[in-house]
């Protein structure tokens, strides 16, 4: 029997018009889907009842994979797939596998000859990138930074050096209630002149994107706690 096909779903970044970031073609994909794997099934099902054409909520079948999943139970989220159903891999916002669970499971399923597509929808990452008008052609996305402060700045150096040395834009995500506090940090420690893109909200009606530097940033700080944000850094 062939495997189904693994599909690829990004998820709005927030409560935008569905219409303006997933193309409608993506909408009609998803509404064939029955099976899919969600990171969470709450925010999955009021994601999918905005779809027009979507199939009744009860017909759909859910299987979680988030932080707590094991690498031995991908095997078993896989099996609708290589009994020849197709599944749509939802991600809880944004693209999947970037900065987002799921990535181990794509591996296995190339592994056993399942059909790969990725679909078209918003990446914070990279729409923070393509506005920040620094480099996009030397990049490096370092997800989450650490939590315990000595070693949090201890990175952040780090990062401002690797920046300098090898002309690259550094980009770093945090849970948005600790934004205010990382923000805070950046503006204390980094050089002066080093360049800093604050981009929030990406997407929604109060989307908040600008870059200065760091010297500009200390006599106005935009209030970002609980919002979620990407940071860029390029010395």
């Amino acid at each position: 029997m062939h495997p189904g096909t693994l599909f690829l779903i990004p998820a709005p970044l927030g409560e935008a018009e569905l219409a303006d970031i997933i193309p409608v073609n993506v909408q009609q994909r998803i509404t064939c889907l029955k099976y899919f794997i969600v990171e969470h099934p709450k925010s999955a099902r009021h994601f999918l009842k905005r779809i027009e054409g979507m199939r009744p909520l009860q017909e759909i079948e859910m299987q979680v994979l988030d932080e707590h999943t094991r690498s031995n139970e991908l095997d078993r989220l896989l099996q609708p797939l290589l009994a020849g159903n197709d599944i749509g891999l939802l991600s809880e916002a944004g693209c999947p596998t970037v900065a987002d669970p799921g990535a181990n499971l794509v591996r296995i399923a190339h592994q056993k000859n399942v059909p790969i597509v990725p679909l078209v929808g918003p990446s914070s990452i990279l729409l923070a990138l393509m506005a920040s008008g620094l480099n996009g052609q030397s990049f490096r996305f370092h997800g989450y930074l650490p939590i315990k402060n000595e070693l949090r700045l201890k990175t952040i150096i780090q990062l401002e050096e690797e920046s300098a040395r090898a002309n690259q834009t550094q980009i770093f995500i945090e849970t948005p209630y600790r934004n205010q506090k990382l923000l805070e940090i950046l503006i204390q420690n980094c050089n002066d002149e080093t360049d800093l893109c604050i981009a929030s909200n990406l997407t929604l009606k109060d989307e908040y994107i600008a870059t200065k530097k760091i010297k500009e940033w200390r006599s106005y700080l935009p209030e970002i706690n609980k919002k979620p944000a990407v940071f860029l850094l390029r010395r």
